[in-house]
């Protein structure tokens, strides 16, 4: 966000604070948690207590209210007077409803340079582990790496539904294209995962984690996934994403969404990643196939079904996803996004 950037926010450089050994919180980065909230008073409280819980306590949380109507930024500014004092930094600087992406993007420019960055979302529960296993996963990783994980899904109340599907291949460049596996509230970027994706604005209509996890993979950088449930996940009306498990349900919800809106997100980040400023951190080898995926989003239904037949890695998790896909991106490949 080079173009709103802005003196960081004057915070303590350890964190840490209960009884951590100071040796060896100076030792390692902190974790910057990034929390934009927009009218959530029914679940904040829950959250901000399972971060007080956590068995890591190098953190300090950055937070922006998008502009909510309700008592959240009341409930936020509380937090950070009483329970988070001294570990809570509210970030002011454009008041008012910017959008998800936005907002996390003004956020991820002001966190500290040196820290960890952990996603969150302001109506889940942390487990104490999460922080915790995150930095270990993260821990010698070198380049820019992104941790992800599991979560346990939940019904509004809590009660958990059961967890999130595991995975089924490996992450790469090419399938985070038409597939985010990361999900945000469970995202963590080293600092060279910052460095990054902090200058970088994802196109209209991406959010925050499935643009980092698309420039760590198309920079050559590491996707770290936990198969350990991270996090109660709740599954509400209000849900600006939310997961599901079923297969049936999942691919229901596609059908409704439409091809017209899943292929104009596509051709808007092939685009985006084409710009000056994102193809300098990119792979040659990533740059060469968004060339030849771009030339064939603009032709015809041969062109593009002799570039499935050739790019057999370019699919999603499991197979009926693959299929769906591959039918959309034949028929419907040149759509394009609303101007």
């Amino acid at each position: 966000m080079a173009e709103q950037h802005r003196t960081i926010p004057t915070a303590p450089r350890l964190y840490a604070v209960g009884g951590t050994d100071t040796k060896r919180a100076a030792s390692v980065p902190p974790v910057a948690i990034l929390l934009s909230v927009y009218n959530g008073e029914a679940f904040l409280n829950q959250q901000l207590d399972s971060f007080l819980a956590q068995s890591e306590t190098n953190w300090c949380l950055y937070w922006r209210d998008d502009g909510s109507q309700d008592a959240s930024r009341a409930i936020m500014l509380s937090f950070q007077e009483h329970r988070g004092q001294g570990r809570c930094v509210e970030i002011d600087d454009v008041p008012g409803n910017i959008g998800v992406a936005r907002s996390y993007a003004m956020l991820l420019d002001s966190a500290p340079r040196d820290a960890l960055i952990a996603f969150a979302d302001q109506d889940d529960v942390w487990v104490p582990q999460k922080l915790v296993w995150a930095r270990e996963k993260l821990a010698g990783v070198s380049g820019p790496a992104l941790y992800c994980a599991r979560q346990f899904l939940t019904d509004e109340g809590l009660e958990v539904l059961g967890p999130s599907l595991p995975l089924r291949r490996t992450p790469d460049f090419h399938a985070a294209l038409i597939q985010n596996i990361a999900t945000g509230h469970t995202v963590v970027l080293n600092t060279e995962a910052v460095a990054l994706v902090s200058p970088i604005l994802p196109p209209e209509g991406v959010l925050h984690d499935w643009w980092s996890y698309v420039l760590v993979l198309g920079s050559g950088g590491a996707v770290v996934f936990d198969e350990r449930c991270v996090s109660l996940y709740r599954q509400h009306r209000r849900n600006a994403v939310g997961v599901e498990r079923s297969i049936v349900v999942r691919g229901l919800r596609a059908l409704r969404r439409g091809p017209t809106a899943f292929m104009a997100l596509l051709v808007a980040l092939v685009a985006r990643l084409q710009d000056a400023e994102c193809t300098q951190a990119l792979t040659p080898d990533a740059r060469a196939f968004l060339l030849r995926l771009q030339s064939v989003l603009e032709k015809g239904f041969m062109a593009r079904l002799r570039f499935l037949l050739a790019e057999r890695g370019f699919i999603r998790q499991r197979p009926a996803e693959t299929w769906l896909f591959r039918a959309w991106f034949l028929f419907y490949g040149s759509a394009r996004p609303k101007p």
